[in-house]
């Protein structure tokens, strides 16, 4: 049984709007020219109206009015926050702390509503599914925030969302066209199912690893794809198709692999061949040299983008993450951590690095692509606690348990090893996020080889950090560089100067891979 824990209505709360005539009015001489000041108003006027005891017909329309600049201000707000390092500065998190806010206020506003239509609202009849599609949407919205930012979202959050499609299967609502005004996307029409499949797709799709303009089009593409799938109470699995997605409408997670379930009467499954060969298709076509517009793709910077996101999104709903399948094992032991390649370079050499730099580092290497000085003062390099806790031959994730100025961002290039007795490792981050609990958590793939800190040297400029990797024979790889990023030139010279200040002028080949403060290359 759906259950809506809201406080009690109070007679005494004032909000500037009380229906949905004078919210309009009060909208039409809204400023938003300070956008941190609006929000912040529009948030109390919501949440003190949501506090106002009125009919529920009159709170649903009042809400609908606002739907519009809400989704404006909230998706121009969230814009600060995409592809942020972790853990976010104190400006960052205020307004990341505002935009969640946001999103539970209009879901509060929404349940009253349900919650005057449980109670038999005569105004409300043949309203059910209209109003637990809003909720459903509106609690999405509050899951995804968090995600897209790096933050794990509170557990109570996914059983809310659950709860309510639970709800809409119950009473049958769950299939029924609801209109939306709004019209995004040319999407005219929803349903408690299609908003409940967008939502756990896009939460599954890694979004955090997204640009702004890739999060847009997952939420228009869904909008559209979301309503040509389903969700089942049983499973079939076929060698070699796209295994499907199981979801526990009475857990506190989204999708997971079905092999990491147990079935029971509340499990739901999400078949994946349908998705696949939609994607696959679309691929394809691209690949032939179709129009964008022809495969209903929308506008995109070009036919590689287009295809580095389908073929991302592919990977992460329709492929076995063969990563997994590869042992892990459990330490929850303490490392020796270094991040940025200054950091990098010198525990590499036995030195010591003080953290506070990093901030200075970051905007660096953000305005110019490298470090324009080098620092070196003692600080413990174990002082911010970060623990193992599992590890593969591929890599390692770990939990720094101490708060610390450090922060962190994707495909960031990082240094661990456990003790004295051990090399440091190379590694990557490949994903990282906040926990409830407020802890920092990455996930990092090594670079294979045992790095050699040098120094690099352009023409005319000055020594900067770099690793020599070796080659590595059994994976048929040649030794190469990793470098500070934007120092590549394909052809160019470049100079290394080696711990014994050996000095090696060698020919920059290409471009292995590329990351937030580093690239790797090749060299002759």
């Amino acid at each position: 049984m759906l259950t809506l824990p809201l406080d009690p209505t109070d007679d005494r709360a004032a909000p500037v709007f009380r229906d949905k005539a004078s919210c309009s009015a009060w909208l039409m001489q809204f400023q938003l020219t300070n956008l941190q000041q609006a929000h912040s108003y529009l948030l109390t006027q919501l949440n003190e109206f949501n506090r106002y005891p009125m009919q529920g017909l009159e709170r649903y329309h009042t809400l609908e009015a606002l739907r519009e600049t809400i989704d404006h201000i909230q998706e121009d707000m969230s814009k600060k926050l995409i592809g942020k390092a972790l853990p976010l500065g104190e400006h960052e998190l205020m307004t990341f702390i505002s935009l969640t806010q946001m999103w539970h206020a209009m879901v509060t506003g929404y349940q009253r509503c349900l919650q005057a239509f449980l109670a038999g609202d005569k105004k409300l009849a043949g309203m059910g599914a209209m109003l637990c599609e809003r909720c459903l949407q509106y609690s999405g919205s509050a899951i995804f925030e968090c995600l897209r930012s790096g933050y794990e979202c509170q557990p109570q959050l996914w059983h809310q969302l659950h709860d309510l499609y639970a709800f809409a299967e119950e009473q049958s609502f769950h299939e029924v066209q609801v209109k939306d005004d709004l019209e995004r996307y040319s999407v005219l029409s929803s349903s408690c199912r299609s908003m409940y499949l967008k939502t756990l797709l896009a939460c599954y799709a890694r979004p955090a690893e997204l640009s702004r303009t890739q999060l847009r089009l997952l939420d228009r593409w869904l909008a559209h794809w979301s309503k040509e799938l389903c969700l089942e109470t049983r499973y079939s699995l076929s060698k070699g198709d796209a295994q499907p997605l199981a979801v526990d409408m009475s857990g506190t997670q989204g999708l997971q692999a079905v092999a990491n379930t147990s079935h029971h009467a509340l499990m739901r499954y999400m078949p994946m061949v349908p998705m696949s060969k939609l994607l696959r298709v679309k691929i394809i076509l691209l690949q032939q040299g179709t129009r964008l517009d022809q495969v209903g793709l929308g506008e995109l910077p070009s036919i590689s983008a287009a295809l580095e996101l389908l073929n991302f999104l592919h990977e992460c709903w329709c492929e076995d993450d063969k990563n997994r399948s590869i042992q892990r094992a459990l330490t929850s032991k303490p490392v020796q951590f270094g991040y940025t390649p200054e950091m990098i370079y010198a525990l590499l050499n036995g030195k010591q690095v003080v953290r506070h730099k990093d901030s200075v580092m970051r905007k660096q290497i953000e305005t110019f692509g490298h470090v324009l000085q080098q620092e070196q003062v003692a600080v413990a390099p174990d002082q911010e606690g970060w623990v193992l806790d599992d590890e593969s031959v591929l890599g390692a994730k770990l939990t720094r348990h101490n708060p610390g100025p450090g922060r962190l961002n994707l495909h960031q290039l990082v240094a661990l090893r456990q003790d004295e007795s051990q090399p440091y490792k190379l590694g990557a981050v490949v994903w990282l996020h906040v926990s409830v609990a407020g802890l920092l958590q990455i996930g990092i793939s090594f670079v294979p080889g045992i790095p050699q800190p040098i120094q690099v040297q352009l023409p005319g400029g000055a020594p900067q950090a770099a690793f020599l990797m070796p080659a590595a024979l059994t994976l048929r790889t040649p030794s190469s560089l990793i470098v500070p990023r934007q120092i590549f030139q394909a052809g160019g010279m470049l100079q290394i100067i080696h711990a014994n200040n050996e000095k090696q002028h060698v020919k920059m080949g290409i471009s292995v891979a590329r990351g937030f403060d580093y690239e790797r290359i090749s060299y002759i």
